[in-house]
């Protein structure tokens, strides 16, 4: 039986790899002026730096700038600009500041599940900026907790569903990525609500994963709840 639901954030509450996504378009912009994009093989680059960096950094804009101003150093080999280097810091706050724009339908879908379960909210990013988002995002009094890791596996998982008093065949989990959201709770004998969203991070994506019996894919967030009830029943 399913007692406690969780939400992801970006992207299963609210928009986000758009953002990313523009910024990464707009970085390769300033760089093509300096390189040849294609024969630089910049995305597998800048992708293995931003791998490398986030045990230092986390994850987030900020993590995203400094690794694209240290790929955008090696691959000129130092002759990039500073006013270009100021170009990327101001791609990050563009990130930073964007508006918090819910997915649709996902409040009545929160609403619905929280009517039933106890729903806690369980993001990871930048501290600043993810408590931004839950503060703009008007979903925040829904939750019973709100929780801003810094990774998201089955270590993790495990403390909080410690802290909650809940073994994890009583969790479910909801989300966008099967690396963080969906694996990790299932390796542990929870469940998971995956709603796949338009646009995954390179990083986020997982190939192979068997989804089993103890995950649900939808569309949209409209047949969260179903999920749910149907993962409860089983």
């Amino acid at each position: 039986m399913i007692e406690m639901v969780g939400f992801d954030g970006d992207d299963t509450l609210w928009r986000s790899q758009e953002y990313y996504d523009d910024a990464q378009a707009a970085f390769e912009a300033i760089l093509g002026r300096y390189v040849d994009l294609a024969a630089e093989g910049l995305r597998t680059a800048l992708l293995d730096t931003e791998r490398g960096n986030i045990a230092l950094f986390g994850y987030g804009a900020k993590g995203m700038a400094l690794s694209m101003i240290e790929s955008a150093i090696e691959l000129t080999d130092g002759r990039i600009e500073a006013r270009d280097i100021h170009r990327i810091v101001r791609l990050a706050k563009d990130v930073l500041g964007h508006p918090v724009q819910l997915l649709p339908g996902i409040r009545e879908a929160v609403e619905a599940v929280a009517a039933t379960h106890r729903v806690v909210l369980i993001t990871k990013g930048d501290l600043f900026h993810q408590e931004a988002k839950v503060a703009q995002c008007g979903l925040a009094g829904i939750f019973h907790r709100i929780e801003i890791v810094s990774e998201k596996d089955p270590a993790t998982y495990t403390r909080l569903l410690q802290e909650f008093g809940l073994s994890p065949d009583r969790f479910a989990m909801v989300g966008n990525s099967l690396k963080s959201d969906i694996a990790p709770v299932v390796a542990l004998g929870g469940c998971g609500v995956y709603m796949p969203y338009h646009s995954t991070w390179e990083h986020e994506r997982l190939a192979g994963f068997a989804m089993g019996e103890r995950v649900v894919e939808v569309a949209g967030a409209e047949a969260i709840p179903a999920a749910i009830v149907a993962l409860h029943a089983a």
